[in-house]
């Protein structure tokens, strides 16, 4: 039995959840959500707690156990909490400020990046003196928000020999050595 795909996803006070043709949507205060399911893998909701279950061992059916528990446990926890990613910039001169959903990034190249947002994104900078600026995303949808993360990280990601770029805010950074330090 799938470790992840056996376990009971608890429904909070103030989400719905329905289950239609093997479609299930999610409704909070966040937002709504919907995800398509895999018509092999039976979901059924009873006494606010969701379990899913399977026909059989065969391997694709166990992969799709795991994968769609995770996936409406996302969206369960996303419309209730949201999710909150916060990146950081490393770098003299790095600096970040938005206008609505359009994220102004001046990250030491001859032009700045201009980045639009989707609107289920919420956005926020900070630059603070002696500080490093900051980026808070907020989204209901976990995979969205770490795509743009990652989208966001590619532009500059973080260097192992002065800790420069863009890195999550508590992120450990392998620090190596230069030339100099080897003899």
């Amino acid at each position: 039995m799938s470790r992840i795909g056996k376990l009971p996803i608890h429904v909070p006070a103030g989400v719905t959840v329905t289950i239609k043709d093997s479609v299930v949507t999610v409704k909070g205060p966040k937002g709504e959500m919907t995800q398509a399911v895999n018509p092999d893998i039976n979901v059924t909701l009873e006494d606010g707690v969701i379990h899913l279950t399977r026909p059989t061992d065969d391997k694709n059916h166990r992969a799709l156990h795991g994968l769609y528990r995770s996936l409406i446990n996302n969206m369960v926890i996303g419309v209730s909490e949201g999710y909150k990613k916060e990146l950081e910039l490393v770098g003299v001169g790095y600096r970040v400020s938005n206008t609505g959903q359009l994220l102004d990034l001046s990250l030491g190249y001859t032009h700045n990046i201009y980045l639009q947002l989707p609107k289920e994104v919420k956005v926020e900078t900070k630059t603070e003196r002696n500080k490093n600026p900051l980026i808070i995303l907020e989204s209901a949808d976990k995979q969205l928000i770490g795509q743009i993360c990652a989208k966001i990280r590619s532009f500059r990601m973080p260097e192992p020999y002065k800790g420069k770029g863009i890195k999550f805010v508590g992120e450990e950074i392998r620090r190596k050595s230069g030339k100099s330090a080897g003899k």
